[in-house]
């Protein structure tokens, strides 16, 4: 039988390795090609045509999340699960609505993420316990919340939020740009986050993406503009 194709997107080189040498003695899967970050990812996707995508949120220049969009463009059966330490409810969806069927956590022990790769190619969708439970409690939230005078209240208040809706930016971009126009910097937002810097980086790259500025003080001019720095 031939092997399933497997390619891994990993910034971090000892776990990049470790991934090659557990997956080197999995006969059914061949890692066709493993890349420090995703600057190439539609080129890769592109040449060794994989069946499965092993990707990484944090990495230098293009992310992730954004990755994954780029790889279901460029190949719709192309199964995306993410393996990282995000556990980030913002992250995880962002990652599912770009298409990503899977989505792991770095600390899955080796049988799981074999196990993992494998199912995901024969259409499951693979989750570390801890994400799936959040996806369900989103889910149940959102299918058993009663139509209540809080409900409308909510409704209400979403309705007052409509410039913030409509730049699509997720709970935590808004608070990070709140962040920028009480003028924290990079350091100061990712310990009031308790996230790295690098992972500021990538959001603020979001941000100025959705928001089609190019500089942090484009970025805030437009939040004040239009009322998207909350009550002051």
């Amino acid at each position: 039988m031939t092997p399933l194709r497997l390619v891994i997107f990993e910034d971090n080189n000892d776990f990049r390795e470790s991934l090659l040498h557990l997956f080197r003695f999995t006969p059914d899967v061949e890692v066709v090609a493993a890349y420090p970050d995703c600057s190439g990812v539609r080129n890769a996707v592109a040449q060794w045509k994989p069946e499965v995508v092993l990707m990484d949120i944090d990495m230098p220049g293009t992310n992730g999340i954004e990755a994954t969009a780029a790889v279901k463009e460029v190949s719709p059966t192309t199964q995306v699960v993410m393996l990282t330490v995000s556990e980030e409810e913002d992250r995880i969806f962002q990652a599912l609505r770009n298409g990503a069927t899977g989505y792991l956590l770095k600390k899955s022990g080796p049988d799981e993420l074999v196990e993992s790769v494998r199912l995901v190619h024969k259409g499951g969708s693979p989750m570390s316990p801890a994400i799936a439970r959040k996806v369900l409690q989103f889910f149940h939230m959102n299918l058993s919340a009663p139509q209540t005078a809080a409900a409308a209240s909510q409704k209400s208040l979403e309705a007052e939020d409509e410039d913030v809706l409509a730049t699509g930016l997720t709970p935590r971009e808004q608070e990070i740009l709140e962040a920028l126009v009480d003028g924290l910097s990079y350091k100061m937002i990712a310990a009031k986050h308790f996230i790295s810097t690098d992972t500021v980086k990538n959001h603020i790259q979001g941000i100025y993406r959705k928001l089609h500025v190019n500089s942090k003080g484009e970025a805030i001019s437009y939040a004040l503009k239009k009322g998207l720095a909350g009550n002051r």
